[in-house]
């Protein structure tokens, strides 16, 4: 019998991976040691328990005990894990630091326990009830548990801190979005968006032009019988009917598997099954299911996992698409061990290379052609943690078409056996995860180095820089002197790139005082010229004219009112703009309190188009990391834009019939259609003080002249605002830049 009890952490915890209760339990007050319990397993007679521990510097040392409660020893195996996500949010540092732990150790029905923290003077215990521990349930945290969990006394010294440091109203709006979560919305919102029984009916009797059969490939391995007919049932209620189900079942001697599987293959005959003589393994196992499979295309499926009713109808349709796709993926979300709950919905961008490289964001529900199959072979056993990664690299490495259904078609069983329950597992997970991006990358011709991202799971991919280009950074800039010192300062004492030219376009100052700065910059250093724009202001223009001086192979854009944060910026932002298929690559901008101005762009947000993300502590976990993950988007900001020389002639610059809104949008738009990639980096920081030098959109000829702009926009690309950004999903709100739920009753859409 298999228990599992895992906490979700509110103010200084880590992400729960795919945990539903977890707690969080900080002990101390200034000067003590902290901790966290992420989560507590229970298989057998063994107890398992995770989580980190800290002391007030990076130096201290945590030392750990087990005791029965009535003070006896207890032996215990203590596994320390590195936790870079607690490295860099406790200390803001990076670096091998082992402050995770998993610690193991057998126990006996009826005693309790206690697990002890040691850091100097300093102790702190945490009870340990096996019954209690086992009794507990999964369910989804209401508002009124997530609300007591804030009453705790070490929860409510953090909120005072983040109100200290952030203000009233983001205090107010981090309680109120962590009273309410989203699952609860997730839950009603589901219910209206399911198709009922008309509909369900309706596809079973359509035929499409091309009825593909799809194999869908299980590999088994003692799965809890609930478990593995909800599954198997899940196939068998497909609303399209032209498929098999393959099964491998690798749970050796004394499993019940083998008789269940037996019983279904004789009530089905598309479903197909093996015994395996021992267990091969995830990727082993799997292969032996692909060779039983006859299918057009197969499909990926867990053992323990459900398939909606609808999810081969929709992959029929997209099969039956005028191109038809080699690889195709769905959106997808959680549901609890007991089938009734369901939970953190991923709505996905569609093909997102340089987010794959971060993060397997594409995950489940995958399927690809037999034509792929036959080209990549099966699973390979090396990458065993991250073998569907790998596969899916090498899967989409050679695909002409990859498409992605915008709909939820596969329910990933929140499990305490899964990688995401034992951080034992996610150690090789990581390890084999880096290999496979590593690989990805040898084979498509790029060096790269992989780091473990903000939680586990995440990456961060660094590309070597093949040489050092002459880069021109061009300012546009009027009055407000002080700024663009702070601009041009930040580059000369913090960046460390050696090849920069910049061209300062002056365009109609009137202040004595910048004058005499642009001397003084142009006698002290030789690399900066200022060139004067005497026309009107017109954001387009003047980028193209300054653009016209420059001699370097890329162009940095940047406003006047930016100023960097990190030393390598321009060598991130470089590493990427140099990829062949890269034309354009923007930055991270922060406001001065460190809140995010601009961590991409969405087309279709207030209308038109708007930035990702703002307001949110920089700090804080976006919707699935997005924020903190390089990907690829339709625009970026020009407020920090790199761009290569060859590709802003090619496209000839800027469109300078949108003098202010909008034009770096629209310049992003025309380098995607001459089919390079626009790349948004969260490792090059900036803070942007935001249009000091150009004032409000506040007088009747602005706001006629921003309208038109709005016009201008819409009969040139006409084609993204009525279908949906690609790199965002129609299912999440254009009311808002926080990726929250959409409203299709205030949103209709007419892709749905």
């Amino acid at each position: 019998m298999r228990f599992m009890l895992a906490w979700k952490g509110m103010a200084l915890g880590p992400t729960s991976y795919y945990g539903v209760l977890r707690r969080e339990i900080c002990g101390g007050m200034e000067n003590e040691m902290k901790y966290s319990i992420d989560s507590i397993l229970i298989r057998e007679n063994t107890i398992s328990i995770t989580g980190w521990a800290i002391g007030d510097v990076l130096a201290d040392v945590v030392n750990y005990r087990v005791e029965t409660k009535k003070h006896e020893p207890v032996n215990f195996q203590l596994i320390p894990l590195k936790r870079y996500d607690i490295t860099r949010e406790m200390f803001q540092a990076d670096g091998e630091y082992e402050f995770g732990f998993t610690i193991k150790f057998l126990f006996e029905q009826g005693m309790n326990y206690r697990l002890i923290f040691t850091c100097g003077s300093r102790k702190l215990i945490e009870p340990i009830n096996p019954i209690k521990i086992a009794s507990q349930k999964e369910q989804i945290p209401t508002p009124w548990t997530r609300f007591k969990k804030l009453m705790r006394p070490r929860t409510i010294l953090n909120g005072f801190a983040y109100l200290k440091d952030f203000g009233f109203e983001k205090f107010w709006d981090k309680t109120f979005r962590t009273i309410k979560g989203q699952e609860a919305d997730y839950m009603k919102w589901r219910r209206e968006v399911l198709p009922d029984g008309e509909e369900l009916a309706r596809q079973r009797n359509e035929q499409f032009a091309y009825m593909p059969k799809f194999s869908i490939v299980v590999p088994v391995f003692r799965t809890p019988e609930r478990d593995l007919r909800a599954m198997i049932d899940s196939v068998r209620e497909q609303t399209y009917g032209n498929w098999e189900l393959c099964l491998a079942d690798g749970s050796g001697s004394g499993s019940h598997t083998p008789q269940i599987l037996e019983s279904y293959a004789k009530r089905d005959q598309r479903i197909r099954y093996c015994v395996l003589e021992k267990n091969e393994g995830i990727s082993g196992n799997t292969n032996a299911a692909l060779k039983m499979a006859t299918g057009d295309y197969i499909v990926l499926a867990d053992h323990d996992d459900l398939l909606t009713p609808d999810a081969l109808y929709h992959c029929a349709a997209a099969v039956n698409r005028e191109v038809r796709p080699d690889v195709i993926y769905s959106d997808e979300d959680k549901v609890t061990a007991d089938g009734k709950q369901f939970t953190e919905p991923h709505f996905k961008s569609d093909f997102n290379p340089d987010y794959l490289r971060n993060v397997n964001y594409i995950c489940h529900l995958f399927l690809f052609s037999r034509e792929i199959l036959e080209q990549v072979g099966g699973f390979r056993k090396e990458y065993d943690g991250a073998q569907d990664y790998d596969f899916i690299f090498r899967c989409t490495e050679i695909a002409k078409e990859i498409y992605h259904i915008p709909r939820v078609l596969y329910h990933w069983r929140i499990s305490a056996t899964s990688t995401a329950a034992d951080p034992e597992k996610k150690r090789y997970a990581f390890e084999a995860g880096a290999r496979a991006i590593k690989d990805h990358c040898a084979r498509i011709g790029l060096e790269v180095e992989v780091e473990p991202g903000m939680v586990p799971g995440y990456y961060k991919t660094t590309y070597a820089l093949k040489d050092k280009p002459l880069i021109s950074v061009v300012i546009p800039t009027k009055d407000h002197s002080e700024d663009l010192k702070l601009c041009l300062e930040s580059i000369f004492t913090k960046s460390k790139y050696p090849n920069l030219e910049f061209i300062l376009v002056e365009n109609n100052s009137t202040e004595p005082e910048t004058f005499a700065y642009y001397k003084e910059l142009e006698e002290q250093h030789p690399n900066v010229r200022v060139v004067v724009w005497e026309d009107t202001f017109n954001y387009s223009r003047i980028n193209n004219y300054g653009a016209s001086f420059a001699k370097g192979e890329y162009l940095l854009l940047l406003n006047n009112d930016v100023e960097l944060i990190n030393d390598d910026c321009i060598e991130e932002m470089l590493s990427y703009c140099q990829r062949d298929e890269v034309g354009i690559v923007g930055a991270r901008l922060l406001y001065p309190d460190n809140t995010i101005q601009h961590a991409g762009v969405v087309v279709g947000f207030g209308g038109i188009a708007g930035h990702t993300f703002i307001g949110l502590y920089y700090q804080d976990k976006s919707y699935f990391l997005r924020a903190s993950c390089a990907q690829d988007y339709s625009a970026v900001t020009a407020a920090c834009m790199m761009v290569k020389k060859s590709v802003f002639d090619e496209v000839g610059g800027f469109y300078d019939g949108l003098a202010v809104a909008f034009n770096d949008v629209d310049f992003c738009m025309k380098v995607r259609a001459a089919g390079k990639l626009v790349v948004y980096t969260p490792h090059a920081m900036l803070h942007h003080y935001e249009s000091k030098s150009r004032g409000l959109e506040d007088t009747p000829e602005k706001i006629q002249r921003f309208q038109g702009e709005i016009e201008m926009f819409r009969k040139r690309w006409p084609e993204i605002l009525e279908n949906g950004d690609p790199y965002y999903n129609v299912n999440l709100t254009l009311r808002g830049s926080h990726f929250g739920l959409r409203d299709w009753e205030r949103e209709p859409s007419r892709k749905q």
